[in-house]
């Protein structure tokens, strides 16, 4: 009987847990549903004049302002035109900064988020709004800029070109301008490039240039008709580099093999960031070639020889590698080298002689019947000289004679 009470008030016992822990979910649950989240209010995109370095900015809803116990959170979603995808965040503060394209629609999307005693530690989201802004620009149809393009050679200065738009504006003169992070406004390119009298690039010195930034750009304009249509433009400058060309390559054969090696290009990319792009032809003695690529970061690679029976050509180029940069131009290519030498060019070398050999036996035969030619000008001179001295000295003794009469003269009767 005792044992039969005990697991009586033992089911009892649970039972009223289970009850209050019931009731107590269902009241939170209650609480939880009852609170408001509103979405943010006043929001805004601010332009501070940046070329596309907006600022968004909002408030906390009225409705939870006198919360003590809660946390408050907003989710900001953007659409990133530069990369086709919505980008997100989570933050307590009421502003954030992002690069946009001023060209196109501004997509921004918010909620709320509270958590904490007032929600019985659970996040409740709020319902997402959506702010659309368009930015209004203005100018002549189709007068945008094309075929925008920069290049940073060697990080010793950058290019920027472009061409006109696809409607003649006559009398159109372009103007650029760039901020990045480090400037408190805008400034206007620092040299225009000129073709031949038309505005049609920029070149930035090492020294206005910022990597690993936003560097922002916006060419616009004037012209008889009017405005021209800005284009808007946001790069990393890190990504922009051209290395200066390869200009030691060597090939060595030996042991049957053929080595070749270089030295990274002089200038300001540094070595352990650059990557090789090595073209290779084998070209064997019935007339087939064959070509292959090898990337590297290495500046010596071994190659097996077939001997006299064949030769092999390369030729080399260099980039920013992926860890320094996340893209970049490939240098121009080097001269071709090859092992063995080739025999077409020992023939070119002896034609070259030749011609060198008869352009100097030319201009020796030509400097010498030049002074032969002077050195019998300078004699005729000397001989037409001499004979006027001579007329002169007879004509002047036959005046004498004729103006003094001899004192001895024989008397003839």
């Amino acid at each position: 009987m005792g044992h039969r009470m005990a697991i009586c008030v033992a089911l009892l016992w649970v039972c009223l847990v289970t009850l209050a822990l019931l009731t107590k979910h269902t009241s939170h649950a209650i609480d939880v549903a009852v609170l408001p989240v509103d979405p943010p209010a006043n929001i805004k995109i601010t332009d501070p004049g940046h070329l596309g370095h907006l600022s968004i900015e909002w408030s906390q809803p009225s409705s939870l302002q006198n919360l003590t116990d809660c946390v408050i959170r907003y989710q900001l979603r953007f659409y990133n035109t530069y990369t086709g995808r919505w980008r997100s965040l989570r933050t307590t503060r009421h502003s954030y900064e992002a690069q946009f394209d001023l060209e196109k629609p501004i997509q921004v999307r918010m909620l709320t988020l509270a958590k904490g005693a007032c929600t019985n530690q659970s996040e409740v989201l709020g319902e997402e709004v959506e702010f659309v802004h368009t930015p209004d620009h203005t100018g002549v149809a189709g007068s945008r800029i094309r075929d925008f393009r920069c290049v940073y050679f060697n990080k010793e200065y950058m290019d920027c070109m472009w061409q006109s738009g696809s409607v003649d504006t006559p009398h159109s003169k372009h103007s650029l301008f760039y901020w990045h992070r480090e400037m408190q406004e805008t400034s206007e390119c620092p040299e225009y490039i000129l073709s031949p009298e038309v505005r049609r690039g920029c070149r930035f010195p090492r020294e206005a240039l910022l990597e690993f930034s936003e560097f922002n750009i916006c060419v616009n304009g004037s012209s008889a008709a009017g405005a021209l249509e800005p284009a808007f433009f946001s790069l990393e400058v890190q990504n922009q580099v051209k290395p200066a060309l390869v200009s030691d390559l060597q090939v060595l054969g030996e042991d049957g093999l053929v080595q070749v090696q270089w030295s990274p290009p002089a200038g300001h990319v540094p070595e352990h960031c650059l990557e090789y792009e090595l073209e290779g032809t084998t070209e064997s003695r019935d007339g087939s070639k064959l070509q292959w690529i090898n990337v590297t970061e290495e500046t010596t690679l071994d190659f097996p020889w077939g001997g006299e029976s064949e030769r092999k050509c390369f030729r080399i180029r260099s980039k920013v590698n992926g860890y320094c940069a996340d893209e970049g131009h490939w240098s121009d290519w080097s001269q071709s080298e090859c092992f063995p030498e080739i025999k077409v060019e020992k023939g070119i070398h002896k034609q070259w002689d030749a011609l060198s050999l008869a352009g100097m036996l030319v201009i020796v035969v030509t400097a010498v019947l030049t002074l032969c030619f002077m050195l019998w000008l300078l004699r005729k001179m000397w001989m037409n000289r001499k004979e006027k001295k001579y007329n002169f000295y007879t004509l002047y003794q036959e005046k004498v004679q004729k103006a003094i009469p001899p004192i001895l003269s024989p008397v003839c009767h």
